[in-house]
C-alpha cells in the first residue's frame, strides 16, 4: 500500500487533477482541451499517463464521448476534493498575513441558520479560537451535502433525514447528532383558526401554503404532517424556501406556513403572527454536525467538534 502511495505522489500533479475534473465534467477530450488550453493528442497522452499511474482506466471511450468508471468516479470524487482543498489552504494562507487563522467552510440549510443552533456555534467557536474564520454557505440541504462530499465545504451543520443519511456515512462522512428544532404552523393573527384551542390538519386543507422547493426536508416532512393524517397535500400558492421570509409573508396575510419555533417567536409577541395549535408527529427535527471521515484530524474541524459537544444536552 505504502509503496502504490509513493508511486502516485511522484507521478501525479495538481493539474493532473484537474484534467480528470474536466474531463468528467464535459465528457470529452474536445471541451476539456479547450477549457484546460491543451491539443487534443497532448490531453490523450497524459490522461494515459495518469490511468498507467493508478494501474486501471479510469474513463470508457466510445463514440459519444468519455463516461467514468466506477473507479474514475471515486477519483474524480477525490480529485474534486482534493483541488478544493488546494483552494482552501491558499485562502488561509492569504488570511494569514498577520497571524496565522484557519479557514472553516461551514454550510446550513436556512431553517438551521436562523435558529439556535448555528449562533450558538459559532458565537463558542469565536470564544475558543481567534484564529477561526468562518465561511458561511446557506442551501438547501442535498446540494450542501454535493459540496460537502465535493470539498467545497468543510463541514455541515445540517437537519437530515437518518435514512438518506446513512446511505451517505457508510464510508466517507461522520456525523454528531447535536440538537433538535421544533417546527410550528404559523398564520395571521386574523386567520379564522387563531384563537382555536385546536386544529385538525384537515381544516388546513383549503388554505394558501407557503412552502418550501419539494427536494427540501421541511417541505417533505410537512407533507408527512398530511399524509399521516390521512388527508391531501395542498398545493402550496407561495414556494419560498427562507423560514425568515416565510415568517414576513405569513404577517403580512399571504397564507400560511411551518417553520422553526425559534423564528416564530419574537413575531408572535410582537402580535404579527399567530401559532395555531394544530399537533405536529413529530413536531422536532434533528440537528447534526456533519465532516467527511478524512478530515477528522483537522484542526478547525476537531475544534468545531468539540464546540459541538459542549453544547449538546
Amino acid at each position: 500500500m505504502q509503496e502504490e502511495f509513493d508511486n502516485l505522489v511522484s507521478r501525479l500533479r495538481f493539474r493532473h487533477l484537474r484534467l480528470l475534473v474536466e474531463l468528467h465534467r464535459f465528457g470529452t477530450l474536445g471541451k476539456a482541451a479547450a477549457t484546460l488550453h491543451l491539443s487534443q493528442p497532448a490531453l490523450s497522452k497524459t490522461l494515459k499517463e495518469i490511468e498507467d499511474a493508478f494501474g486501471f482506466p479510469l474513463f470508457q471511450r466510445s463514440a459519444r464521448g468519455l463516461a467514468a468508471t466506477s473507479r474514475g468516479e471515486v477519483i474524480v470524487q477525490g480529485a474534486q476534493t482534493l483541488l478544493s482543498a488546494l483552494g482552501h489552504l491558499s485562502e488561509a494562507a492569504q488570511a494569514s498575513e498577520e497571524k496565522p487563522v484557519a479557514v472553516l467552510h461551514l454550510g446550513a440549510p436556512p431553517a438551521v441558520a436562523a435558529g439556535d443552533s448555528l449562533p450558538a456555534v459559532l458565537a463558542r467557536l469565536q470564544a475558543r479560537s481567534e484564529r477561526v474564520v468562518v465561511r458561511l454557505r446557506e442551501q438547501a440541504v442535498p446540494q450542501l451535502f454535493e459540496a460537502l462530499l465535493q470539498g467545497e465545504l468543510d463541514a455541515l451543520l445540517t437537519s437530515f433525514n437518518q435514512t438518506a443519511f446513512a446511505a451517505k456515512r457508510a464510508t466517507r462522512l461522520v456525523y454528531k447528532r447535536c440538537s433538535e428544532h421544533e417546527y410550528v404552523v404559523i398564520a395571521s393573527p386574523a386567520h379564522p383558526l387563531a384563537r382555536r384551542r385546536s386544529v385538525g390538519w384537515d381544516a388546513l386543507v383549503h388554505d394558501r401554503w407557503i412552502m418550501a422547493e419539494p427536494e427540501l426536508l421541511s417541505r417533505q416532512a410537512l407533507e408527512g404532517q398530511f399524509l399521516r393524517a390521512g388527508v391531501a397535500v395542498p398545493a402550496p400558492s407561495i414556494i419560498s424556501n427562507n423560514p425568515a421570509t416565510n415568517v414576513q409573508l405569513v404577517a403580512a396575510g399571504a397564507g400560511l406556513a411551518a417553520v422553526p419555533r425559534a423564528m416564530a417567536t419574537a413575531e408572535q409577541r410582537l402580535g404579527r403572527i399567530a401559532v395555531l395549535r394544530v399537533e405536529m408527529t413529530p413536531s422536532r427535527v434533528p440537528v447534526a454536525l456533519v465532516y467527511r471521515a478524512a478530515s477528522s484530524g483537522d484542526p478547525a474541524i476537531r475544534l468545531l467538534h468539540a464546540v459541538v459537544q459542549e453544547l449538546t444536552p
